[in-house]
């Protein structure tokens, strides 16, 4: 199931993503971008999973990636957007100043139109995204927070999230009101992807 998401990925961008995953591989040894146990299956576990990112958020507009780490998804999504859009602006944001020197190289190696910030992410100015996502940063409360400083109010935050979502979108409701479509994962029959949008405080 999850071998269709590379079904329309072409020749070249397949290229940057195997580029991206040797690069992971080779500073996860250095600063630990992934665990020791995920080095061994960053395609899988990490590109793959990304890809579904991609392809369920909007078409268009800035996309802003937050807790990027790894390059996961900001990295991957620049990937793919950059033969079918490559016009696009891509944010990423950490706070490990170890990790942002990854994904700068990253970026600068594969030739991505990306911007990483080293800061943390409630301390930056609001950027107005189209696209705002997330990966394993925080519980879904703290990840609307975030979306409200830095999602256009227009736009779409995408956040995978495994098998506690529901816990998570109860806990949200009491401080927030949003329209969500809750997409079952392609790569992990535990997870979820969640696509909110109209978010407001309650």
């Amino acid at each position: 199931m999850a071998s269709a998401l590379l079904d329309n990925v072409s020749r070249e961008t397949m290229e940057r993503l195997r580029a991206l995953e040797a690069l992971v591989q080779k500073w996860t040894k250095k600063i630990n971008l992934v665990s020791g146990k995920d080095a061994l299956q960053v395609w899988d576990r990490h590109i793959v999973d990304s890809i579904q990112i991609f392809n369920l958020a909007p078409e268009g507009g800035s996309w802003l990636d937050i807790g990027s780490g790894g390059g996961f998804p900001g990295i991957v999504v620049a990937i793919l957007a950059k033969e079918t859009d490559p016009d696009r602006t891509f944010s990423l944001v950490d706070s490990d100043q170890r990790k942002c020197a990854f994904l700068r190289t990253a970026a600068r190696e594969l030739d991505l139109n990306v911007n990483v910030i080293a800061a943390r992410v409630e301390e930056i100015e609001p950027l107005n995204a189209q696209v705002l996502s997330a990966r394993a940063l925080s519980d879904l409360p703290m990840l609307l927070e975030f979306a409200e400083r830095h999602l256009s109010k227009s736009g779409m935050a995408v956040f995978p999230k495994g098998s506690s979502w529901q816990k998570e979108h109860e806990a949200a409701q009491k401080t927030w009101s949003y329209k969500l479509e809750v997409v079952r994962s392609m790569t992990n029959s535990d997870a979820t992807i969640l696509k909110i949008e109209e978010l407001k405080r309650v």
